[in-house]
């Protein structure tokens, strides 16, 4: 059931002509005609001088599902089959058991598809799968064990789309590009792409989620290399004075801070994931994303940085087998960079819970207690005090202390 409370900019009006006019009564019994007149035209005056806020014409939703914000967010990834299927209840009773206390829940996952069947059509056909049977149940599970809902909608890596839209993609030769993984993405720069995700995330909103997670906020990796070879529109983004780079990072940023002002008034946080390396340099020259352009734009920060993702960095050779030094690294640089913004978002990193076999030759570095536990410490003695755990088949470690310093 939505609710919203609207606010009428004629209403208000009268009710301020309403006010304003009762000064005038006097003047009228007295049949005083040049008093009156000057009244009115006083009154009109102020009614005309009068600035009446943006919120009188716009609502704000109000969920019936009540959610209290932990003290701090200690979350696990939820696919849209674990979320509708079996290992929920196995998921809950995870988070029930230990200090962990949040859910990021994938609404439209890493294909482009919907893991829910919306009341609302969505333009494209067989885009939504009835994976979460029934997404407003769930939610109400979450709200009767205090677990807070964060719902994971995936942006610019979309085959789903491309196939259906391939002019908001980009194309080799006529076809839909796609990577060395099959997939594909739509454009950052298509403003389309933009409204049909948000759309997607206010539904999510409306459902009863209290934060909207953006994810795969950029172009494909390595687009610096590709760039000249694809074809692509470049839509309003095509006659600025900016270079290449400069042009990706603008319609990447410009995305968040869109996406932050519609989703204002539905009372949801917005976070962005985004590459852990994106804090160490001014701006990633192929995939657009500017650290701290993107989190002047956010409520959270939530960097990716598994240590299986690194190569070589801060001095680490082998970063996988040394969980606690690369996080310690990267969270002293994240720290730096965000302390220099007025108005810096809350910092929430991805952690890792899963092992990296394609590093190995031999036998694969496991990730077990100590390895989590590592991360989070490392995270805590910088001042960092929540996280996301990731583990694409949502099997998560057990017995793992989540505050180690406490």
């Amino acid at each position: 059931m939505r609710k919203y409370i609207k606010c009428s900019v004629s209403l208000a009006i009268t009710m301020f002509i309403l006010l304003l006019m009762s000064t005038t009564v006097s003047a009228e019994e007295e049949e005083e005609s040049v008093l009156t007149v000057q009244a009115h035209q006083k009154n009109q005056a102020k009614i005309e001088k009068l600035e009446l806020p943006d919120a009188l014409a716009r609502f704000s939703f109000v969920s019936d599902l009540q959610f209290e914000y932990p003290d701090a967010v200690r979350g696990i990834y939820v696919t849209g089959n674990s979320a509708g299927g079996s290992r929920f209840e196995k998921l809950l009773n995870l988070i029930d058991s230990t200090e962990l206390n949040s859910m990021v829940i994938d609404i439209k996952e890493d294909n482009g598809f919907v893991t829910y069947k919306p009341e609302e059509e969505l333009p494209y056909e067989g885009v939504a799968k009835n994976y979460i049977k029934d997404p407003k149940e769930m939610l109400k599970t979450l709200e009767e064990q205090g677990v807070y809902p964060i719902a994971r909608v995936v942006v610019f890596k979309d085959s789903v789309l491309a196939k259906a839209r391939p002019d908001l993609s980009f194309t080799e030769n006529g076809k839909v590009w796609a990577n060395g993984k099959g997939e594909s993405f739509v454009s950052p720069f298509q403003k389309e792409v933009w409204d049909y995700n948000i759309d997607i995330a206010k539904q999510a909103a409306e459902l009863g989620f209290k934060e909207i997670q953006f994810d795969y906020v950029r172009f494909p990796e390595g687009f610096e290399k590709r760039d000249k070879e694809l074809e692509y529109d470049l839509g309003e983004y095509e006659n600025l004075e900016l270079n290449d780079v400069k042009k990706r990072v603008e319609a990447v940023t410009d995305f968040v801070a869109y996406a932050k002002e519609e989703l204002e008034y539905y009372n949801v946080d917005v976070s962005v994931d985004i590459f852990g390396y994106a804090a160490t340099i001014e701006e990633t020259p192929g995939i657009g994303q500017n650290f701290s352009r993107i989190s002047d734009n956010v409520d959270v920060i939530s960097s990716m940085i598994y240590p299986s993702h690194w190569t070589p960095y801060f001095g680490i050779d082998f970063p996988d087998k040394e969980p606690y030094r690369l996080v310690d690294e990267y969270a002293k640089v994240e720290n730096k960079v965000l302390g220099a913004l007025d108005n810096p978002p809350v910092s929430r990193p991805w952690i890792q819970d899963f092992e990296a076999p394609w590093l190995y030759s031999g036998s694969t570095f496991q990730y077990g207690v100590d390895e989590v536990e590592a991360q989070i410490r490392a995270l805590n003695e910088n001042g960092i005090e929540e996280f996301l755990l990731w583990n694409a088949g949502n099997t998560y470690t057990e017995g793992v202390d989540y505050t180690p310093l406490d």
